[in-house]
């Protein structure tokens, strides 16, 4: 049988009513029987400086370490900007992904949701995020890849209702989860 999960969300969009949190949110709702969502504040983090990476860490970057640390997996839900990764999830990885080959993100499932206002739904920025979790030595889920395009007509009243959607996300949830509990 497997155990409830403790997963930690990171919305890739600091923007109030941001289409990346509704559809964390969603996903979230549709999986609160087999999860515990904790939700990082990646707007805190100051800009990475190896400077600043010293002991003892300031509290918003220890907080985000610590929060990566004690999850079970991560669930990541960007939006592309400009083809890419937003500056303010590259930087949480940045700050996450220290020591290299010791950081919180060794190892640990995430699994990766990005959309768009284009057809497209942020392939570009999904591609940009697994290559940094790889370099920090993360398990991105590989399949299947969630990209939603088209972002702004399947939120209604700060909702995501793209059942379909929702539903292939879930089942990427199920890979992420049966691989957190060992079931091949």
């Amino acid at each position: 049988m497997s155990r409830k999960l403790r997963l930690l969300g990171i919305s890739g969009s600091l923007r109030e009513n941001s289409y990346s949190t509704a559809l964390l949110m969603a996903l979230s709702e549709a999986t609160t029987l087999e999860a515990d969502y904790e939700y990082a504040d990646i707007g805190s983090l100051p800009h990475f400086n190896q400077d600043l990476y010293v002991d003892p860490l300031m509290d918003s970057v220890q907080k985000i370490r610590d929060q990566i640390a004690v999850a079970d997996g991560i669930v990541i839900s960007s939006p592309e900007y400009n083809h890419g990764i937003p500056g303010v999830l590259k930087n949480a990885l940045d700050w996450a992904s220290r020591p290299h080959n010791n950081s919180p993100l060794r190892d640990k499932p995430v699994l990766i949701l990005t959309s768009s206002p284009a057809f497209t739904g942020g392939v570009r920025a999904q591609y940009q995020i697994r290559e940094a979790l790889v370099s920090a030595l993360a398990r991105p889920v590989n399949t299947p890849e969630i990209v939603i395009g088209n972002i702004g007509t399947k939120i209604v009243d700060g909702q995501f209702e793209d059942v379909a959607a929702i539903d292939f996300a879930v089942a990427a949830f199920k890979r992420m989860s049966d691989e957190i509990n060992g079931i091949s």
